[in-house]
């Protein structure tokens, strides 16, 4: 069965006239969604904690700020935009004793709904609308006239209109210009979490920083290493990006073109595909879930470690350096 795919002509924005709208949350996804509905003519406000630093950022955007509190008390539709590991907290506090029957409240990503952190009443409609990508580029592409590709999802459809709410939804941040691929919680959830773990985030970091170590260790510059293992895996991947694999290789020399075909399965052998499995799985049983939950609770200790013991590794001080020289970085 062909995925479904909906662009504008299948959203309405007048769904949502004369609804108000509450951006929970002026983080990266938050002060790109408001602004972006903002933009389309949508009634939209920005909940924040008393005293968040965000609340001039806010007025300076031209948009209505509250408290948490308040601004989920007045408004039909409450998007959730804080971290994954203080939804359930905020929702508990400060927005579940406000939702009506008829509300709407939506997700940009299924963590706290599909590992039922968040169970929300039964008159509540529940949905998704998950931009991939980054809220500065949401922001960005929106302003030049095309928008980033989403993914919409209903968990709780008590008003049956809860689909044509979300599409409206993305189609005010300007998700539709580009398509919204229908899913679900679950499968938002775990495969978002599986790629940050498996390859965009997780995988890629540590075989650059192998690639990187191979290097040094080896006796070559570590300018040099920085250049090859980090600063060159952005032009591969924007031309993948731009036309998939065979792009890329149409542009690289038949040199390297050869050593991708014989050379990239021997550091990406079977085993790792296995190991990949075994990530999937603990994703699917709920246990890295637990173990987040529980490193929350506690303090954070391991997570502040490993953050700390990866911002003093020597590619990210040699890599500091090396974009000093590059004019064109620091304009930015």
């Amino acid at each position: 069965m062909p995925a479904k795919i909906y662009y504008d002509s299948d959203a309405d924005l007048g769904v949502l006239k004369g609804k108000k709208v509450g951006i929970i949350g002026f983080g990266s996804q938050g002060h790109a969604h408001a602004q972006n509905l903002h933009d389309s003519g949508v009634d939209v406000a920005v909940g924040l904690y008393p005293g968040s630093s965000s609340w001039a950022k806010v007025e300076a955007a031209g948009l209505k700020v509250g408290t948490v509190d308040e601004v989920a008390r007045d408004s039909d539709i409450i998007m959730i935009l804080v971290p994954d590991q203080i939804q359930k907290q905020v929702y508990d506090d400060h927005i579940a004793p406000y939702l009506e029957t008829g509300d709407t409240l939506m997700f940009a990503h299924g963590f706290n709904i599909h590992f039922n952190r968040i169970v929300a009443p039964e008159g509540v409609d529940v949905s998704m609308i998950a931009p991939k990508g980054p809220g500065h580029l949401v922001r960005r592409v929106y302003q030049e006239g095309f928008g980033v590709p989403s993914l919409v999802a209903i968990e709780q459809d008590a008003s049956e209109n809860a689909l044509a709410t979300a599409l409206a939804y993305g189609k005010g941040i300007g998700a539709s210009r580009a398509g919204i691929l229908a899913t679900t919680f679950r499968e938002e959830t775990e495969t978002d979490l599986f790629g940050e773990q498996a390859i965009l985030c997780g995988g890629l970091t540590a075989m650059m920083k192998n690639a990187f170590e191979t290097l040094v260790e080896a006796g070559y510059q570590p300018e040099s290493a920085y250049f090859e293992t980090f600063h060159e895996v952005k032009l591969i991947v924007d031309l993948m990006y731009e036309g998939g694999m065979a792009q890329m290789r149409d542009s690289i020399s038949d040199t390297a073109e050869y050593g991708d075909y014989t050379r990239g399965p021997r550091v990406s052998p079977p085993s790792q595909k296995a190991e990949m499995r075994k990530i999937l799985d603990e994703i699917q049983s709920g246990e890295f879930a637990k173990e987040w939950i529980l490193e929350n609770q506690a303090g954070q200790p391991h997570f502040k470690a490993l953050r700390r013991l990866n911002a003093e590794h020597p590619v990210e001080i040699v890599g500091a350096e090396v974009r000093r020289m590059m004019s064109w970085l620091n304009k930015k």
